[in-house]
């Protein structure tokens, strides 16, 4: 027989600490992932959406010109589009639909799609001269309410 005592280690407070606290951690980064998300699905994206389309058709007109692809059929599609877009900046952004400056430049920027409809560029050099001025447009607007 042994005399030495058998001795059973019982699991330390901090081991059990450490484990609550990395649980508390996980269960906390998840419920703020979920907040966050649940935040950003109710609020409106569509003044955004407006934004980012115009931008990549106005890449689209650059990137015909550095191409050397400004045939009617490549460059006019993209400022349909541009002029479709332009419609909808009063509904995209209803808190500036009041504002008298506001309404002139989206007045201004149709203005500029229609008059580069009703004669669209010949030629890459006429291409540039458009994007520069739908440009100067975005510009006028985003100087005053950016």
């Amino acid at each position: 027989m042994s005399t030495t005592p058998e001795t059973t280690t019982a699991p330390s407070a901090f081991k059990r600490y450490f484990f609550m606290l990395l649980i508390g951690i996980v269960v906390g980064a998840i419920a703020t992932v979920m907040v966050l998300n649940a935040l950003n699905a109710r609020k409106d994206h569509f003044h955004e959406s407006v934004m980012y389309v115009q931008e990549w058709h106005m890449k689209q007109l650059g990137g015909k010109a550095a191409q050397n692809r400004c045939n009617a059929t490549d460059v006019i599609p993209h400022l349909k589009a541009l002029r479709t877009m332009a419609d909808d900046l009063e509904r995209a952004f209803p808190d500036l639909a009041d504002d008298e400056r506001f309404v002139k430049q989206a007045s201004g920027m149709r203005a500029t799609l229609d008059a580069a409809l009703s004669s669209p560029p010949l030629n890459c050099e006429g291409v540039n001269a458009v994007t520069a001025k739908i440009g100067e447009s975005c510009k006028g607007c985003h100087q005053d309410f950016k």
